[in-house]
């Protein structure tokens, strides 16, 4: 004789955040695109930030003289006094580089969640080092978008429209940490659709 079992009620997925499940089905809704959104708008301003500065700092290795490139000069110009010239030298060195990847990584939805966690973790950077120099009173360029250093004395520092641009664009790396899963993604492609079953 069968025995008699209890229907079993399949249902969908729930995610850490119920209210934002949906963004197991990215193509369908709102928190998909607000994540595509924001996956351009931070990837985008990271890509860009990096490629300005590229060609400088190309050909500054190729006549040896790294040491003296617009990005190495940017980094010099917050006075990180704490930090041997060596750091500096390699940090102004290696962003450009480490710009044009993460932000491209950004763009294209790959590894979504941890490369928007390091472009927030980036601007968090920024912020604290924008904010370092505007409290000491310095009166530089922050060449985030190109050559930076100090400014003549006819130019005044933006420091609050660096600062809220920043601020801006680590939201947007946070809300992608929170909701990575968006559509156009290289993620979503290699994952492929997803199934569900509805209530």
């Amino acid at each position: 004789m069968a025995e008699n079992t209890p229907d079993v009620m399949l249902r969908p997925r729930q995610g850490i955040f119920k209210w934002a499940d949906a963004t197991a089905r990215p193509h369908q809704t709102t928190f998909g695109w607000i994540t595509f959104a924001a996956r351009i708008i931070l990837g985008g301003a990271v890509l860009v930030s990096g490629l300005l500065k590229i060609g400088d700092l190309v050909s500054s290795l190729v006549q040896g003289r790294a040491a003296n490139s617009e990005a190495v000069l940017s980094v010099q110009a917050y006075q990180l006094h704490f930090l041997p010239n060596w750091i500096i030298t390699t940090v102004g060195v290696a962003l450009p580089i480490i710009e044009i990847l993460l932000g491209l990584a950004i763009v294209i939805g790959l590894w979504t969640r941890w490369t928007g966690a390091l472009g927030g973790l980036m601007m968090l950077a920024f912020i604290i080092v924008i904010g370092s120099v505007w409290a000491r009173g310095l009166r530089i360029s922050c060449g985030c978008f190109g050559a930076g250093g100090n400014l003549s004395l006819d130019q005044q520092p933006m420091y609050w429209l660096d600062e809220l641009r920043d601020v801006g664009l680590l939201i947007c790396g946070v809300w992608i940490f929170l909701f990575p899963k968006s559509p156009l993604s290289i993620d979503g492609w290699i994952a492929g659709p997803t199934t569900e079953i509805e209530e």
